[in-house]
């Protein structure tokens, strides 16, 4: 017999068998030397094996609520439960014994409670499941085995209902994937809040993958629809998607000719009534009335003779007094204009002295950008080469889904007016209104534009870590391009994420997408990943101009034949595009050693003249772009920074975060929450759609004038990482302003275009490319510069470049634009031996 973790009995004997089961059952006794029992057991008894008459079933675990596992058999005399291989202990058995009263068989009972923290033990490693196992005195049987998964419902769709405006009778599809779910979740269709039964209306289809179809639209069929998924734990609804049925107008038949007229014509009609145009239907195509002549026998006879007669004369005369006047005013005006000729020319004539031959433009102040100078020996306006003047007003910046620059006849492209205007919002309200930028946010104070041409330029939005690198060369020769660099607010755009994926950056667009470019801009944004390519799949994706989002990268598999490429650091993502677009980086964790970081930040009242003080804790993402919104929004509610900032890496283990607060002195100060901690859902975290989430903590002091709080606020992920911040301030003193050090305020200039742009001068920069593109057999070329920066896992991606030194010293010119020290990149070259050839034989002249 196996050793089991409860007690059993080993025999010898058939009489110490007997009295081992009289010990084992209730209700029988053994007495005299023989140990023999007062009730006797059914003959069969012994020849049987233990039958289940309950098993035990698979189960979920919904939040933290155990569940109960079963196990009846008969006849046994014992029942122990064995959970992913190991023996439960049998003091976490809860055991009853009865007796079949049909067949006087022992019956015993067998049930045990499974946490939440025993499944999570195993979780992702296997899944964890439960078996009994019972003994009679023949041998042992075992049970079916029982699976035991944590339920969960996940936040997002993942495809929603679209809305759609559909002809009459037409058949209607509308798409629903429910969100990931353990159990599998259910899907129902609710049109304007009612649920749709297919049994009751039959003109509605529930297909097996949950879609909706309207075999025939009809119009009551109009209104908003929701997908709805539900399972034992959460209930989600979809966003509504609107189906708007219209109708088409319909002629009606031709009505019968009317009489012959007066006229010698008749007339039929038709009305647009056979349906009428709904609910923004087309009207009917076509004409609803039609004329026709007459035959000479059909058209009556009118007046005649002397009537006649004086009909026609009166016709004439009218007519030639019409001709007459006609006449008289086109003399008027021919003598007129000739005077007015005569003026002018006389005009003219006085002041021919006075005129030069040719206009010199004056200086623009953005000069340096035109890509073609004008020629001012010349006696004419015009410029050398085939690209107009900046400053023709005549020239237009088409903002179409079509080509970004209108062809012209000799094939060059109008440059958009390149004087920048004063007013932002201007320039956001003019784009937004072009068919494809329609979705842009109208926020001045997160975009920044400026015009360019073949020197390249930078466009930087302050305090969010986001810039946009145009290097020099990328825009083609004879063209200049109005740019712009925008964040999005992740409510105003959806991203469609699926299983374990979360958003790690921000949503940047910058444009106009299709412009023309002859190398990659350099796109730097943070991220909030524990930047380990190990634990994640980190894609790119890029809006399309549908508005649907597609996966353009998995970032550790680009391929340099690919338009994107991607360098990940600790805490930006430099992103190498040919094309301007919308971008966002999405993360999938790969196991539960992926975590995101998350900035803890502590907020209260800046002033504070009653018994109750808040404490406002932030979680947000760990990214400048979220913490400045965060900033700007408790300025606006008078709020003030009362510690640090603090970092939580916070792992993909289905654990919520929970935050508390303690060592208050009592005496002065009491906490208003009802439990001991607040929780903030893993989900609404790990999905990352919400930018930011806070608790508030309720304290009170005793007296108004109790000024001094100390305790101690900590913020930790359950069985993960934790942050604890050591609090000791004075309430009545706002001793650190809510845009402190914290909230560095950039200073620089948003756009910046030609050499400004740039750490690197123009000819240091050609000097030092045609000195390393060039492969040196002692290596002392392109290759160890990327060495000697630590970029040699870019390798392959600089060499598939005709300039492999260019694109390096584009990475480094993002990568250093407010730290940069260009001794540094000249010790790096005087290392490499090039130090002769590149910084010092440039004169500060040529720079």
């Amino acid at each position: 017999m196996p050793l089991l973790p409860g007690p059993f009995v080993r025999c010898s004997s058939s009489a110490t068998l007997l009295r081992a089961l009289c010990l084992v059952f209730a209700g029988f006794t053994c007495t005299g030397s023989e140990h023999t029992a007062t009730a006797t057991l059914p003959a069969a008894f012994s020849d049987l094996l233990p039958h289940f008459l309950v098993e035990p079933e698979d189960e979920f675990i919904v939040k933290n609520k155990p569940v109960t596992l079963t196990c009846r058999s008969t006849p046994a005399t014992q029942i122990y439960f064995k959970c992913n291989g190991e023996w439960v202990h049998q003091d976490d058995h809860l055991i009853e014994r009865t007796v079949d009263p049909a067949t006087a068989l022992p019956v015993m009972q067998v049930t045990i409670d499974i946490t939440r923290q025993q499944v999570e033990k195993v979780f992702g490693l296997d899944e964890y499941w439960c078996q009994c196992v019972a003994w009679s005195t023949t041998g042992t049987q075992k049970s079916q085995k029982a699976y035991i998964r944590i339920a969960y419902l996940r936040k997002n769709f993942e495809e929603e209902p679209q809305g759609k405006e559909v002809a009459l009778d037409q058949e209607v599809l509308l798409r629903c994937h429910p969100p990931e779910g353990v159990p599998q979740a259910e899907v129902e269709w609710q049109r304007n809040e009612d649920v749709i039964d297919p049994a009751s209306d039959p003109n509605f289809f529930i297909a097996a993958d949950h879609n909706l179809v309207i075999r025939k639209a009809r119009l009551a069929d109009t209104g908003n629809y929701t997908c709805v998924a539900k399972n034992i734990v959460a209930r989600r609804k979809s966003t509504s998607a609107t189906v708007l049925v219209y109708v088409d107008g319909g002629w009606s038949e031709w009505s019968k000719w009317s009489a012959c007229g007066a006229d010698c014509s008749m007339w039929r009609s038709r009305e647009c009534t056979q349906p009428s145009p709904g609910t923004g239907g087309k009207d009917c195509q076509g004409l609803d009335l039609q004329s026709l002549n007459c035959t000479s026998e059909q058209c009556p006879q009118t007046v005649s003779g002397a009537e006649d007669v004086a009909l026609y004369v009166g016709m004439v005369a009218v007519a030639l007094c019409l001709t007459l006047l006609l006449i008289v005013v086109v003399l008027v005006y021919r003598r007129k204009k000739e005077g007015l000729d005569a003026d002018v020319a006389d005009s003219s004539i006085l002041t021919t002295g006075f005129q030069p031959m040719g206009i010199k433009p004056s200086k623009p102040e953005n000069s340096h950008l035109l890509t073609i100078h004008p020629d001012l020996t010349t006696t004419t306006t015009s410029y050398q080469g085939t690209l107009r003047s900046r400053y023709d007003t005549t020239g237009k910046f088409s903002m179409t889904n079509g080509p970004l620059l209108d062809p012209l006849p000799n094939g060059s492209h109008t440059p958009h007016n390149g004087k920048l205007n004063s007013d932002p919002a201007e320039f956001v309200s003019r784009l937004s209104t072009q068919s494809y930028f329609k979705t842009l946010p109208r926020d001045v104070a997160n975009t920044s534009y400026g015009t360019f041409n073949f020197l390249g330029g930078r466009l930087t939005i302050p305090n969010t870590g986001i810039s946009l690198l145009i290097p020099p060369e990328a825009i083609p020769r004879g063209k200049i391009y109005e740019i712009y660099l925008t964040v999005q607010r992740k409510e105003d755009l959806r991203l469609p994420l699926a299983g374990c994926q979360t958003l790690l950056s921000p949503v940047v667009s910058c444009g106009p997408p299709g412009v023309v470019l002859s190398r990659p801009v350099i796109l730097s944004m943070d991220h909030c990943s524990d930047a380990c390519l190990d634990n994640w799949a980190v894609r790119l994706k890029k809006q399309n101009y549908e508005g649907a989002w597609e996966d353009v990268l998995l970032m550790g598999e680009e391929l340099v034949s690919e338009p994107y490429y991607c360098q990940l650091e600790a805490e930006t993502c430099r992103l190498f595009s040919e094309q301007l677009g919308t971008f966002a980086l999405v993360g999938e964790s790969l196991h539960m050693g992926a975590a995101k970081r998350l900035r803890l930040v502590l907020f209260s009242d800046a002033y504070c003249s009653t018994l109750e003080y808040n404490i406002r804790v932030y979680c947000m993402d760990d990214t400048q772009d979220v913490f400045k919104e965060v900033m700007q929004m408790e300025r606006q509610l008078g709020g003030r920074l009362i510690d640090e900032p603090h970092v939580l890496l916070f792992k993909d283990s289905y654990h919520n975060l929970r935050l508390s607060i303690h060592d208050m002195p009592q005496a002065h100060w009491r906490s208003k929450l009802l439990v001991g901690y607040q929780e903030i859902p893993f989900y609404h975290i790990w999905n990352g759609s919400q930018r930011y989430l806070h608790c508030t903590f309720t304290l009170e002091r005793l007296s108004l004038g109790t000024c001094e709080l100390t305790c101690q606020l900590c913020v930790w992920q359950v069985e993960g990482e934790g942050q604890s911040f050591s609090l000791d301030f004075n309430i009545a003193k706002d001793t650190r302003a809510v845009d402190s050090e914290f909230l560095l305020m950039d200073s620089n200039a948003t756009a910046l275009a030609g050499p400004s742009a740039f750490q690197i001068p123009y000819l240091i920069r050609q000097k030092i490319c045609s000195s390393l593109d060039a492969p040196c057999p002692n290596g002392a070329d392109w290759r160890m510069l990327a060495q000697r920066l630590k970029l040699e896992r870019h390798m392959s991606f600089f060499a598939s470049k005709a300039s492999p030194t260019s694109v390096i010293l584009d990475l480094w010119e993002a990568q250093h634009f407010h730290s940069g020290n260009i001794n540094q990149l000249a010790a790096v070259m005087a290392d490499i031996g090039k130090q002769e050839a590149m910084i010092f034989l440039v004169s500060d002249g040529e720079c």
